[in-house]
């Protein structure tokens, strides 16, 4: 089981957050530079910890160097993964 979802990253932000929805699209922000995948690796991270998945539950499908990103999670039906994001901490 996985799921693909659309990511809006900006990197070098204030804090490590998530910053809503944009259409199917998730915004979040990450401290780190985008500079040799620190971005990325802040983004899995943030997402893992978000998410209660271990950090090899995702791929980055498409955009490594990009802001606009598709990642790939399992172990997590879709239903329970919008929950989650919409209501971290629960």
């Amino acid at each position: 089981m996985s799921v693909r979802l659309q990511l809006k990253v900006t990197p070098k932000g204030g804090r490590n957050a998530l910053n809503g929805w944009m259409g199917d699209t998730l915004k979040l922000s990450v401290t780190a530079a985008p500079e040799k995948g620190k971005a990325n690796q802040a983004v899995i991270e943030l997402l893992a910890e978000v998410l209660h998945l271990p950090r090899s539950a995702f791929t980055i499908v498409r955009g490594d160097t990009s802001a606009q990103k598709l990642i790939e999670i399992t172990g997590l039906d879709e239903g329970e993964i919008l929950r989650r994001l919409r209501h971290p901490g629960s």
